[in-house]
C-alpha cells in the first residue's frame, strides 16, 4: 500500500513485549499488534542484554515495520516513533539493541525517562476512561511500575518510576513451577518494600495520597487480569476497556493464577502466548500496590503510554477515542 497522508506509526519495546499501533491523520486506531520477545530476560541479574532477546525483539521491529507500511505509513522520523523503556533504559549495553534496531529499519530508538513513560502513561490512559479524582494510573510494565498521580485538569502532581514489573519480579523470587509459598512470600514482601519506597517519594512530591479518589490500570497485566475477570474465551479489547477490578477480586485473581503452572496459566482462554509465564507476577505487583494506595477499585484502560507516543506525532487536537471501536 501507498503511503498515507497523515498516518502515523509507534512502536513501544517493553521488557516484555513489543507493541505496534497505527493512527489515521483523525486519530483514529487503524491497527494495533503486540508479540512477546521477553527483551528483559535476565536484565535484573547481570545488567545485560541477552544476545537471544535481542535477537528475537529486533526481529518483532522489523514485522512490525512490515506492517506498518501496509497500513500506509512511510518509514520516516515524524511519521514512526520507536520507544523503549525499563529493560533498554537499564541494561548497561543498551548501544547493541539501538544500532540493531536502527540497521534494521532505518529509525533511531528514543529511549524514554521513568519520568516521560510515567507522563505517557497518564496521558493516554486518562484521555480513554473516566474516573475520579485525583487519580492515579498505575502501569506495571515487565521490568518498572510507573505511578503517576494528576487532578482533574490533566496536571501531572507526581510520579515515581519502580524498578519492579511482572518479568523483574518473576526472574527476581518465583523460581518454581508453580511458586512455593515462601516464593509468594518473598514475592509479597518485595512488593511491598518498593511500593512503600515509591508512596514515600510520591508524598515529597506534594502528592496527598489520602486525597486519591480514582484508579486506572494500564498495560498486559491489568488488561488480562480484566479478561479473565470478565470469564472471557478470548481477549476482547472492546469488552476489557473500562472494566472495574476491585481489590477483593485481584486479591483472588492473584491467588489463583499463582497456585497454577506456567502450562495451568497458559490454557486460560485470554492469556495471550508469551505472557503466562510471568503473569503471577504482574498479578502480585497490581493487587499490593492498589492495597497500599488504600483503593478499593481500579478501572482498566486498554490505551495508554502507547496511545500517548502515537498521538504525539500527530497534529494537536481535543479528542477522546474509545479503544476497540475504531477500525482495524
Amino acid at each position: 500500500m501507498n503511503a498515507l497522508s497523515g498516518h502515523v506509526a509507534a512502536v513501544d519495546v517493553g521488557s516484555n513485549s513489543v507493541r505496534l499501533l497505527v493512527l489515521d491523520a483523525g486519530g483514529a486506531r487503524v491497527l494495533r499488534e503486540i508479540t512477546t520477545t521477553r527483551l528483559a530476560q535476565g536484565v535484573d541479574a547481570t545488567g545485560h542484554l541477552a544476545d537471544a532477546a535481542i535477537t528475537r525483539t529486533v526481529a518483532a521491529v522489523v514485522a512490525f515495520r512490515a506492517t506498518w507500511e501496509a497500513a500506509g505509513v512511510a518509514t520516516r522520523a515524524g511519521r514512526v516513533r520507536i520507544a523503549a523503556t525499563s529493560a533498554v533504559r537499564d541494561a548497561s549495553d543498551r548501544d547493541r539493541f539501538l544500532a540493531a534496531v536502527h540497521d534494521a529499519v532505518g529509525i533511531t530508538v528514543d529511549v524514554i525517562s521513568g519520568a516521560e513513560e510515567a507522563e505517557l502513561s497518564h496521558r493516554g490512559a486518562t484521555a480513554a476512561v473516566r474516573t475520579a479524582t485525583p487519580c492515579v494510573v498505575i502501569d506495571v510494565g515487565g521490568g518498572s511500575t510507573e505511578l503517576v498521580v494528576g487532578d482533574s485538569d490533566g496536571r501531572l502532581l507526581g510520579s515515581v518510576s519502580l524498578q519492579l514489573g511482572c518479568v523483574r519480579l518473576t526472574e527476581r523470587d518465583l523460581h518454581s513451577d508453580p511458586a512455593s509459598t515462601d516464593e509468594l512470600d518473598a514475592a509479597a514482601r518485595t512488593v511491598d518494600g518498593i511500593v512503600a519506597d515509591g508512596l514515600t517519594a510520591l508524598r515529597a512530591q506534594g502528592v496527598d495520597l489520602a486525597a486519591l479518589r480514582g484508579a486506572v490500570a494500564v498495560a498486559g497485566t491489568a488488561t488480562t487480569l480484566a479478561a479473565l475477570q470478565l470469564g472471557l474465551e478470548a481477549y476482547e479489547e472492546a469488552r476489557i476497556h473500562g472494566t472495574t477490578l476491585t481489590l477483593a477480586a485481584l486479591a483472588t485473581l492473584s491467588d489463583r493464577l499463582s497456585s497454577l503452572d506456567v502450562a495451568g496459566r497458559a490454557a486460560l482462554g485470554p492469556v495471550q502466548p508469551g505472557r503466562a509465564e510471568v503473569l503471577h507476577g504482574g498479578a502480585i505487583v497490581l493487587s499490593r500496590t492498589l492495597r497500599l494506595l488504600g483503593l478499593d477499585e481500579v478501572t482498566v484502560s486498554e490505551a495508554d503510554s502507547l496511545d500517548a507516543l502515537a498521538r504525539g506525532l500527530l497534529p494537536p487536537r481535543d479528542a477522546r477515542v474509545t479503544p476497540g471501536t475504531d477500525p482495524t
